[in-house]
């Protein structure tokens, strides 16, 4: 029989714009926003606002935020899947991420990285030469004391010689002799700053020399400076003292320039907050105070002449890349050939590297295009022979003439194009039970506790032998409380899937009701309800529930159909083990009045555990294993073994029931699950720590 073709799904109409807005949520929310909006600001335009529209009007700002902020969201999820449908759309957004973004980035790193370090080595090549202007300063103002305290008549000869050796590198030098006694003598114009009328209180060391600056006048808080030099003369000053200042004017500045390939552009009192107040040639104080390229900031220590009190200025500088370059390059002679030097060839080294990479990357990218377009296509050629084939028409082929590997795939689906018909239905037919049988094992197995468990005072072990069929034994551990571990068994009736999905939801309600009921049988109860609202009327649940108090030594349990509970007390060598089956009905069934019988049936039993006691938990896969003459395996064996081999640590007990079921079975086949629980009190209960499952 001819398969049938298997229709493409109709693609989902777009909504106009008056089905947006009329017939959703966000487009209703945005039509009254926007209203009560106008009425708000008409209302406005008539008079004040009470509260009440002020807080309307609120609200309707959010409710538009929130209906634009849904549909731009909504857009952009359609745009997205628009954009990103084709494959070949794909591999260019991924070379774009992984080729061009990482490029990008790497270049802006380095940028970066080069940029904060020109600003370092600015801001330090700055300081360098600022330090040096105030070290003039200190050796002419030191000079002149030690002279004049030799002999105080050559002052005035003296300063003025002073003067004028440094008047050639800072024209605005002014030099003075503050004597103890008479007239003051000085050189230069002292524009900036008055002569001192005395050696300042504030001055206890013998020679000053720093930065001194004046006062503040204008808003944007910049500041101008003076590099003074104050060194007593005799002890203490006893014979007066010599200053010396050095104004920062724009001939200083021009020779600090040349002298280290960066410029002052303003200098601001950090003592005053400009924020954005204008400056007085227009420009705000903190534009100027931006760090970007080609431009960086330093902080000097300045001196209050007339309080002594110390503060910073920030200067704010400016440097031309290779201006700097060629300035820090400049101490290197050596020359490669010709009139180049080695900085400068370093310099066009690192060019062409540049140049190559940025090539590279280009050509990287046109190729990472090409490619993806030449692989796109030939998935398209695949994509329609692939549609070709779902409408059922097995005669078409496909025409991809590349050499590589997806022309062996072409090749290889028109190989399997020809011959696909007759087995298909077969396939598909064995494909979906495998498929089917191997999620409901995955599922099965995957609910069951991985690892061993470990509870102190307590040997558990379990096993779960899965049938060639997927079956619905479930088991598990809780931690319920403190020194409190639940214990669970459980079997859903039928198999497949559907048995695996019931064991999944019930280990969901498992790991949330048995933290809220501390009682197997409240737990059970719960359980019940939940589950006979949900499974079909041809499903239910056998399970067993128990709590065991470490701190109380007591085992508390009920049964709901399941297969008993055998206990075999450790309290000495005569004893039997017993059968515990106290009423119950199974779980989850859907007929009238269930849930009351269910109710009134349940019961839960308790039993103090000591040392040495076994507890086995099972399914009916132990007990029903039949052998070649459908012989069952039964309770009462079950129980004989235990009683005989519970001396046994509980993982050697359960080895000797594995091995008796194997050999009573025989080579009969397995017809179910065989899951079981064993559980040895192997010290005394109380005193222990926290159980942690």
């Amino acid at each position: 029989m001819a398969r049938r073709p298997t229709p493409r799904p109709a693609v989902a109409p777009q909504p106009t714009a008056r089905e947006l807005l009329f017939g959703t949520w966000p487009g209703r929310l945005f039509l009254i926003s926007a209203a009560v909006k106008l009425v708000v600001a008409l209302w406005r335009v008539t008079g004040a606002l009470p509260s009440v529209a002020r807080v309307t009007s609120s609200a309707a700002t959010i409710g538009l935020g929130v209906a634009v902020g849904v549909f731009a969201w909504r857009l952009f999820v359609q745009i997205k899947r628009r954009l990103l449908w084709r494959v070949r759309r794909k591999l260019i957004l991924s070379y774009i991420f992984i080729g061009v973004i990482p490029a990008l980035l790497i270049l802006i790193f380095f940028l970066f990285a080069g940029s904060l370090v020109f600003m370092n080595v600015s801001a330090y090549l700055f300081k360098d030469g600022y330090d040096a202007i105030i070290e003039h300063a200190r050796i002419s103002a030191q000079a002149a004391a030690t002279e004049i305290g030799r002999d105080p008549s050559t002052a005035a000869e003296t300063i003025q010689r002073v003067h004028r050796i440094r008047a050639s590198l800072y024209p605005d030098m002014s030099v003075a002799y503050l004597p103890p006694a008479g007239e003051r003598i000085k050189a230069g114009r002292w524009a900036r700053l008055p002569v001192p009328d005395d050696i300042p209180a504030w001055m206890k060391d013998d020679v000053f020399a720093g930065s001194v600056g004046l006062p503040v006048k204008d808003s944007a808080g910049e500041e101008e400076l003076i590099v003074r030099a104050f060194v007593k003369v005799g002890t203490g000053g006893s014979d007066g003292a010599v200053v010396v200042d050095i104004p920062l004017d724009d001939q200083v500045t021009q020779r600090l320039h040349e002298s280290t390939g960066v410029r002052i552009e303003n200098v601001f009192d950090s003592r005053v907050e400009t924020g954005n107040r204008a400056r007085s040639d227009g420009t705000s104080a903190r534009s100027s105070r931006s760090v970007v390229f080609e431009k960086s900031l330093a902080q000097i220590d300045v001196q209050d002449w007339a309080t002594g009190m110390p503060h910073s200025d920030t200067i704010a500088l400016s440097y031309k890349l290779g201006e700097l370059y060629r300035h820090l390059s400049s101490a290197q002679n050596l020359y490669v050939s010709g009139n180049m030097r080695l900085s400068e060839a370093l310099l066009l080294v690192l060019i062409v590297i540049g140049v190559m990479f940025l090539i590279i990357e280009a050509v990287a990218l046109v190729m990472g295009l090409a490619l993806a377009r030449s692989i796109t296509s030939s998935v398209h050629e695949l994509f329609t022979g692939t549609e070709r084939v779902q409408q059922g028409d097995f005669t078409h082929r496909i025409n991809i003439e590349s050499r590589d590997q997806l022309g062996e795939l072409a090749e290889s689906f028109n190989q399997m194009t020809g011959s696909i018909e007759n087995l298909l239905q077969t396939a598909a037919e064995k494909k979906r039970l495998e498929e089917e049988l191997r999620i409901a094992r995955q599922i099965q197995m995957s609910l069951l506790p991985r690892g061993p468990i470990e509870v102190p005072g307590l040997a558990i072990t379990a096993l779960c032998v899965p049938a060639r069929e997927v079956g619905g034994d479930y088991y598990d551990f809780f931690n319920v409380g403190d020194r409190r571990i639940g214990v669970l068994i459980a079997d859903v009736s039928g198999k497949g899937t559907s048995a695996a999905l019931y064991m999944a939801e019930l280990k969901g309600l498992m790991l949330s009701l048995s933290e809220i009921y501390q009682s197997p049988r409240q737990l059970l109860l719960e359980v019940n309800r939940i589950l006979s609202e949900n499974l079909d009327t041809r499903s239910f649940i056998t399970m067993t529930y128990a709590v065991i108090d470490l701190n109380e030594g007591l085992l508390t349990f009920a049964r709901a159909g399941h297969t008993p509970l055998i206990y075999l007390s450790g309290d000495g060598d005569a004893n039997v083990a017993q059968v515990l089956a106290p009423s119950g009905l199974v779980v989850g069934l859907r007929i009238p009045g269930a849930a009351q019988k269910f109710a009134d049936l349940l019961e839960e039993d308790s039993l103090p555990l000591n040392k040495g006691d076994v507890l086995v938990f099972y399914t009916d896969g132990i007990t029903e294993a039949m052998n070649a003459n459908s012989d069952l395996f039964g309770d009462s064996r079950l129980g004989g073994l235990i009683t005989e081999h519970g001396h046994l640590d509980a993982a050697d007990l359960r080895e000797r029931i594995l091995r008796e079921i194997e050999s009573f079975v025989g080579a009969a086949d397995q017809h179910d699950d065989m899951t079981m629980i064993l559980i040895k009190v192997e010290e005394a209960l109380a005193g222990r720590e926290r159980v942690a499952v």
